[in-house]
Parts: C-alpha cells; sequence; structure tokens
C-alpha cells in the first residue's frame, strides 16, 4: 500500500522548506543592516576558503575579463566580491521583510536624479536596466516607490517561496510579469503607454532571445529583450544600480544613461552598447558585482570556453 504519493510527498516537501526560509528571513531581518553585512561578508570568507564551485568561476571569470591582473591580484578582487555577495545575500531577508519606507531610508545619496526629471509618465516610456551590481532589489524599490513599474518575474526554483516573493516584492507597487510571450508584450505595452519597467540586462537569456556581443571583450550571449523594448517603443534606456556604502551606512542610487549605440536600429551594435553601459558601472565598484554568475556559459564559435 502506497502511504504517500510521490507528488503529493514533494508538494508537502516545498510547503515544510517555504516556511522555515520564511521563518529564517523572518528571524535574520531583525540585524541591523551594519550587522547583516558583516554576517554576510564573513560567511563570503569562509565561502572563499571552501574553494567550491562559486570560487572557481568567480576565478575564470575575473582572468577573462582583466587579463591584465596578476593572479594575487584576482585572489584579492575574487575574496572581494564573494564577501559582497554574502553582504547581498544576508540584504536581502531586510529588503524583504522591513517596511518599505525603512528600506528606502538606507538610501543616503541619489547620483544621477536629474536624468528622471526629463521623464513624464504617459509622455515616453523608461526602460530601467539594473545589474547585478550592488543591491538590485533595493533598486527595485526605490524606482517602485516613485513610478508605477513594471518588472519581469521567473518563479522560483523552490514553489513554496512564490507567493512570499510576490507579496514582497509587489508591495511597493510593482507590476511582476512573467517571462513568456503574454509577459514580454505586457512590457511593450507598458513603455507604449509611457510607463516604467525595470529589466536585469546581464542574465544569460533563452537560446532564441539572445546574441553573442562583446563584454569585457568576450562574446557574451546578451539578450535582444532590451534593446527591442527600446527599439519598437522609443523608451529611454536608464542603467542604475545600488551602490553599497561602508561601514553599513546604506547606499547611494547610482542613474547613468545608457550608451547611445544602445538605440540603434542595428542589433549587433546596440548589444555592444548595452554590455558597455553595463561595463562602465561595474567599473565604479567591481567587487559589488556578482562574479561567480556563469555570464559565459555560452561560447561563440571559434573562441575557447571560459568555464
Amino acid at each position: 500500500m502506497v502511504l504517500f504519493r510521490p507528488c503529493f510527498y514533494l508538494r508537502w516537501k516545498d510547503f515544510v522548506t517555504g516556511k522555515l526560509i520564511k521563518v529564517v528571513f523572518r528571524l535574520l531581518s531583525m540585524l541591523s543592516l551594519g550587522n547583516a553585512q558583516r554576517l554576510g561578508r564573513l560567511l563570503g570568507s569562509i565561502a572563499w576558503k571552501l574553494n567550491g564551485r562559486s570560487v572557481e568561476t568567480t576565478r575564470k571569470n575575473l582572468r577573462a575579463c582583466y587579463p591584465e591582473l596578476r593572479e594575487d591580484e584576482i585572489e584579492t578582487m575574487g575574496r572581494q566580491s564573494l564577501r559582497e555577495t554574502g553582504a547581498t545575500a544576508l540584504e536581502l531577508p531586510i529588503m524583504w521583510e522591513w517596511p518599505v519606507e525603512k528600506c528606502l531610508g538606507l538610501i543616503r545619496e541619489i547620483e544621477g536624479e536629474e536624468l528622471l526629471s526629463d521623464y513624464t509618465a504617459g509622455k515616453q516610456g523608461l526602460l530601467l536596466l539594473a545589474p547585478h551590481l550592488g543591491n538590485w532589489e533595493l533598486t527595485g524599490l526605490f524606482f517602485a516607490s516613485r513610478y508605477k513599474m513594471a518588472a519581469l518575474y521567473s518563479p522560483p526554483n523552490q514553489p513554496g517561496l512564490e507567493n512570499y516573493i510576490k507579496t514582497v516584492r509587489s508591495r511597493s507597487g510593482s507590476e511582476l510579469v512573467a517571462t513568456d510571450r503574454r509577459g514580454i508584450m505586457r512590457l511593450f505595452a507598458i513603455l507604449r503607454e509611457g510607463g516604467v519597467v525595470g529589466i536585469l540586462p546581464d542574465q544569460t537569456p533563452r537560446r532564441e532571445g539572445g546574441e553573442f556581443a562583446p563584454f569585457f571583450g568576450i562574446p557574451a550571449i546578451t539578450m535582444t529583450l532590451a534593446s527591442k523594448l527600446v527599439h519598437k517603443t522609443g523608451a529611454v534606456p536608464l542603467i542604475t544600480y545600488a551602490h553599497r556604502l561602508p561601514d553599513g551606512r546604506g547606499f547611494k542610487i547610482v542613474i547613468r544613461k545608457a550608451e547611445a549605440g544602445m538605440t540603434s536600429k542595428d542589433m549587433t551594435e546596440s548589444l555592444a552598447a548595452l554590455n558597455q553601459s553595463v561595463e562602465k558601472c561595474i567599473a565604479e565598484a567591481p567587487e559589488q558585482y556578482q562574479w561567480e554568475y556563469k555570464r559565459f556559459r555560452r561560447t561563440a564559435p571559434g573562441h575557447t570556453p571560459v568555464y
């Protein structure tokens, strides 16, 4: 006799795991920002010493993107990067559990705010490009608190967390849009209506949704969606990130114009400009970029694999 069907067991396991993660997040959210960052950096240092897969990916990414650096410099930057990734991870419970206004209170400075003064809702769409740099959750909260904004949303690997994530990410009024065809069409409609859309431009897209373009001089599959949104709606592309300030002092929101070539109708030129925009932001805080992400997981014909 079968006491537990596999599907029931998996659903129950997902439910329990999701509940446990939420409890842990609520406990961690009781930490101050500074203490959360210190704990995260400690965990990042431990992860670096354990020398696991993320450490090896970080090293390979840094060697590929900064060939001029000595090996000891790669090690130093890699360790700093993993420490900052740890800080990002421990900031997540704060960004998801603290009230929105309290999170926004962590913003000490806004650089490039004048670029937003040209935007008038309903006249011309605004495409926000937020790479995996600094704290992108806070970037989303900041813009959603000012504008009616939509952002792409992919269901988590842990199904028991889906409702929780949807709730916390939409609590500031942000509309979460699925990554299917219907969702993509919704983004086009929002921008044509003069709305605001947020996208992570440095995620590896599905095979049909990207083309190779240079990223730190290496061909990397780059999403074509951002360029298509700009070309077909006339939206203004801006690139933005939340720069982590030292000693738990908070964050600086940085807003930059995307490289001019991104508005080109030539997709090759547009994608190159998109990646250049991301590169320039990374250059301002390279240790706060998520270098453990396999940005070069697909290899262009005739090129040597990075991993």
